[in-house]
C-alpha cells in the first residue's frame, strides 16, 4: 500500500557497519525507490546533517532534507535501516537510521510517533533483536496508525 508512511518493504536489514554518509544515502534511496522524493532530496538529507546532527539518542538518527528541499517530496513516507554493528554518526553509535520525507507539516506527527518507539527502552531492545525486516516492520507498524 502507497498510503502507509512506512511500508514493509521500506524496512531493511543491514549487515556490518556504513559511514554516516553511507547510511544517509541508503536512508534516502529507499526513500527515491518508493517514489516518496526525487533524488535531489538526498542530497538535501545530506546538507542537513553537515549543519546540524540528526542523531536523537538510542542507537537513532533521522536524517532528513533541508526545509528549501519540500518540494523534493511527493509523498509522506519513512524509510528504515538497522545496522549490525554501530556507525559513528558524529561520535554517537548509531544502529538505526530512519530517513524521513514529510509533506507540509505531516513531518512532526510523524517524528512524534518515531520517538515515542524509541522512547521505550523495551520497544528499542525489541527492535535490535528482531530478526527480520518483517519482525521490525511489525514493531514499528504503529508509525502508519493515524
Amino acid at each position: 500500500m502507497t498510503d502507509q508512511i512506512l511500508s514493509p518493504g521500506d524496512v531493511r536489514l543491514a549487515p556490518g557497519s556504513a559511514s554516516r554518509e553511507e547510511a544517509i544515502r541508503a536512508a534516502g534511496a529507499i526513500l527515491v525507490e518508493g517514489g516518496a522524493v526525487r533524488p535531489e532530496y538526498v542530497d538535501s538529507m545530506l546538507e542537513r546533517e553537515g549543519s546540524v546532527s540528526t542523531y536523537m539518542g538510542n542507537w537513532l538518527a533521522i536524517p532528513h532534507g533541508t526545509n528549501e528541499a519540500k518540494d523534493q517530496i511527493l509523498r509522506s513516507a519513512l524509510s528504515f535501516i538497522r545496522y549490525d554493528e554501530p556507525i559513528d554518526w558524529g561520535g554517537e553509535p548509531t544502529r538505526f537510521v530512519v530517513g524521513i520525507a514529510g509533506l507540509g507539516d505531516e513531518h512532526l506527527e510523524i517524528l512524534s510517533k518515531i520517538a515515542m518507539i524509541f522512547s521505550d527502552e523495551d520497544e528499542v531492545g525489541k527492535l535490535l533483536e528482531a530478526g527480520s525486516a518483517e519482525e521490525l516492520s511489525a514493531i514499528l507498524s504503529e508509525v502508519n496508525e493515524s
